[in-house]
């Protein structure tokens, strides 16, 4: 179970905080710097909240030293939210005001465990590579190099500059038929070695070649006449001798799918680990199929890039709630009601308009953190839904009346065009969420006197296709489907942006965009709320003409409600 450390010494905040936290973790306390950093030294904490009005501590002192020894732990400032100290502010991960109701801490508490269980596996994974880094990092350089060239001399350069680099061995003899007219032995060594050496080498090379078809056709016929010999020597002053057999060695034989290439034998003197000879092995595969190995480690790095994006969503996410969550919207809410009431006096004209102004911008906000805790949901699988039979026309039909003065206001024609369609089993309110968020967005980026049509009708998968960029939402629907798409002759999207849409906290770059501003969390909601409905959502665009965005839903599809 995960441990909280809270450092106060107001019993009020302590018996607070400890309530809630009980029930879902190990809740430690503390007053006094000698206390905290004993508690610290016999179990680390997976959270630190500090109260700031502590005063039998220095704060900023002990932040700093926490900060310095818990590189991983989150430390949360519990704030009135005024004159926060610059010092105290750069060693704390976030902030809490103690005006925040007790719900709201507790989502606060459990969003910052999950992002510390979350770090912390990744640091698990991360701890077995770290000893191998270096070895990774040449590995990824000589794949590079690999897939940088078809030369057959140069592969074989860069597959010894690899296993000097990663293995430091002291001998290789490599044994190649590809960049020579005859069968050549390349001999990269430490130290300079004797005619009677490279004959002895010559001869096991040979040996260990024929070794590998002892019951097959040999693919060249060599000897030691035909046999042509290449030294590299990085120490000419010292010299190898015929112990050097006595070292520790391995040996692969080099394939391009059905076509032989050669072979390798490689001396160290102190003995090969296991992780040597897997390092040896994936080398020797790479210079055999340069290509392919260049694609595995192109997945490699991609997936290590997925990895980084979704650990940085993850944070941007924290970041938003941890600062629009501690916004007191409820009283605000109240008081811009009753003021647009009536009934703490009449308003002149100019404060009825900010005072609207002020509503916008609270329902703007307030829209803002159910993105956010929508998407948190959905993440969690926690989202519920209510799957009934119903038709998409009263969806469409509410919609529409929802936004119909807010288009007047905006000079915009709204309409619709529907035709007979039959029932589907579905979330309604979902489903409007989806299709309010369409439309929403269609507004903002449409000029006034342009159009936006919201259509349905019925298709069948066959006859639904789309551009490239979508094509694997689609290639898993079968049947028939009700599909509804919103319509709109406003600024468009490049191609290249389509999928951005999509995607969380993202924010296609424009003028219009950041006028309009938002979290970015609209589109990915509505994809997974239709993913949820075994359907499927896409677009169309063509920048300065407009977009059309649309989703598909299954006809006789039944899920658990």
């Amino acid at each position: 179970m995960e441990n909280i450390l809270l450092i106060s010494e107001d019993d009020e905040v302590i018996k607070k905080y400890k309530k809630i936290s009980e029930k879902i973790c190990n809740f430690n306390t503390s007053c006094t710097e000698t206390s905290v950093f004993d508690l610290v030294e016999v179990e680390t904490p997976d959270l630190i909240f500090v109260d700031e009005n502590i005063k039998m501590l220095h704060l900023e002192t002990t932040l700093k030293k926490l900060k310095s020894r818990l590189e991983t732990t989150q430390i949360i400032l519990l704030t009135n939210g005024e004159n926060i100290d610059d010092e105290v502010s750069k060693s704390v991960n976030g902030f809490i005001l103690n005006s925040c109701n007790d719900g709201l801490i507790c989502a606060n508490i459990n969003a910052l465990l999950q992002t510390k269980k979350n770090t912390d596996k990744l640091s698990e994974r991360n701890k077995g590579l770290s000893d191998s880094l270096y070895k990774l990092n040449v590995l990824y350089n000589t794949s590079s190099q690999f897939s940088g060239t078809l030369d057959t001399k140069k592969l074989l350069e860069y597959m010894s500059e690899g296993l000097d680099k990663s293995l430091s061995f002291d001998l290789t003899s490599t044994l190649s038929f590809g960049f020579e007219n005859e069968p050549v032995l390349i001999i990269d060594s430490l130290y300079e070695i004797s005619e009677e050496l490279v004959n002895a080498l010559k001869f096991r090379a040979m040996l260990n070649y024929k070794s590998l078809f002892e019951d097959k056709e040999i693919p060249f016929e060599i000897d030691d006449r035909n046999l042509k010999i290449i030294k590299n020597v990085k120490n000419p002053h010292e010299k190898f001798t015929f112990s050097i057999f006595q070292y520790d060695n391995m040996f692969a034989p080099i394939d391009l799918g059905d076509q032989f290439f050669g072979c390798i034998e490689i001396f160290k003197q102190k003995p090969f680990t296991s992780d040597d000879a897997a390092y040896f092995q994936t080398i020797v595969r790479q210079v055999s199929l340069p290509l392919k190995s260049a694609g595995l480690y192109k997945k490699i790095i991609e997936k290590n890039i997925e990895l980084e994006k979704l650990e940085r969503i993850k944070s941007e996410f924290i970041s938003i709630v941890s600062h629009e969550l501690r916004t007191p919207l409820t009283p605000v809410k109240n008081a811009l009601s009753i003021l647009s009431s009536g009934r703490s006096g009449e308003l002149s004209e100019t404060a009825i308009k900010f005072v609207n102004m002020a509503k916008r911008n609270v329902d703007n906000l307030t829209n803002i953190i159910n993105d956010i805790l929508d998407i948190n949901k959905i993440e969690a699988g926690k989202m519920d839904f209510n799957y009934k039979l119903m038709n998409i026309h009263t969806v469409i039909e509410n919609v529409k009346t929802n936004f119909d003065c807010v288009a007047k206001e905006n000079n915009i024609n709204l309409t619709s065009e529907e035709t007979l369609l039959p029932d589907i089993y579905a979330d309604s309110q979902r489903l409007g969420q989806v299709l309010t968020n369409l439309v929403s967005n269609a507004i903002k980026f449409t000029p006034q006197g342009k159009s936006i049509k919201i259509k349905s009708e019925l298709k069948n998968s066959q006859d639904i296709s789309s551009n490239k960029y979508f094509e694997n939402e689609l290639k898993n629907l079968h049947g028939d489907y009700v599909v509804v798409s919103v319509s709109d002759e406003g600024i468009g999207i490049k191609q290249e942006d389509m999928l951005k849409a999509f995607e969380q906290f993202t924010q296609i770059e424009n003028s219009l965009t950041r006028k309009v501003g938002g979290t970015g969390l609209g589109l990915p909601i509505a994809k997974q709320l239709i993913k949820a409905h075994n359907g499927a959502i896409w677009c169309e665009s063509k920048e300065g003409q407009g977009s059309s965005f649309y989703f598909a839903l299954p006809i006789n599809s039944k899920f658990d409600s």
